[in-house]
């Protein structure tokens, strides 16, 4: 059995979306972020040292009656792709096998880290408004990017939903809440209006509890 240890309004939710596209079996453990710092619990500490979330354990895999933890979001979406035997992984086709492999790592890689500022220095007195000014051009040139990609693809990896798609999610609907992403993206919009109408992505929603970005 895998075990989701899930924080509210988080990446995890993609792992929980992930396992309800490919059908594996689940369970979640749900955990609060403070509400002063908005940062995991320390009891996220005791299932994998940097204490951050997503995190899974996969009774299945372990040795001696352990099991075995795997964090960081591309990590486990490789490895549960890799579990269920190459479903929603990368695609035959040679250039849309290179899509898969690029959105995989640029979302973690080069779309959330400008994010991932701007929500800092929001939280800045004065000067982090001003300084979110500056970020917000980096923002535009990624969503500019991934909205002309999407011109042209239905999905992230050619005709069909892989888990690049999965992994591309969380940035964008963080994009959507708090990073200037509206109507003026069409396809980047109705991309995210694909995924949040799938069952899947329903029942993950269902699964993991309250999510700011769907």
């Amino acid at each position: 059995m895998i075990v989701v240890h899930h924080l509210e309004n988080s990446r995890s939710q993609r792992v929980l979306w992930l396992l309800e596209e490919l059908g594996l079996p689940y369970a979640v453990k749900r955990y609060e972020r403070n509400k002063a710092t908005m940062l995991a619990p320390p009891e996220l500490r005791r299932v994998h040292p940097l204490g951050k979330s997503p995190v899974i354990e996969d009774s299945d895999a372990g040795s001696a009656g352990g099991s075995l933890v795997v964090a960081e979001t591309g990590a486990i979406v490789e490895y549960l792709v890799e579990k269920a035997d190459g479903r929603l992984g990368m695609p035959v086709h040679r250039r849309n096998a290179l899509h898969y492999r690029h959105f995989l790592h640029y979302a973690e890689g080069s779309l959330m880290p400008p994010l991932l500022v701007k929500l800092v220095l929001g939280r800045v007195p004065l000067l982090g408004k001003a300084a979110q000014k500056k970020v917000q051009p980096m923002i535009d040139v990624h969503l500019d990017y991934v909205e002309q990609h999407l011109a042209s693809h239905d999905w992230f990896a050619g005709d069909a939903m892989t888990a690049a798609d999965v992994m591309m999610s969380f940035p964008l609907e963080a994009a959507r809440n708090r990073a200037g992403l509206d109507g003026s993206r069409p396809h980047i919009i109705a991309w995210l209006d694909r995924i949040h109408a799938r069952p899947a992505y329903r029942a993950a929603l269902a699964a993991g509890g309250a999510y700011a970005y769907a």
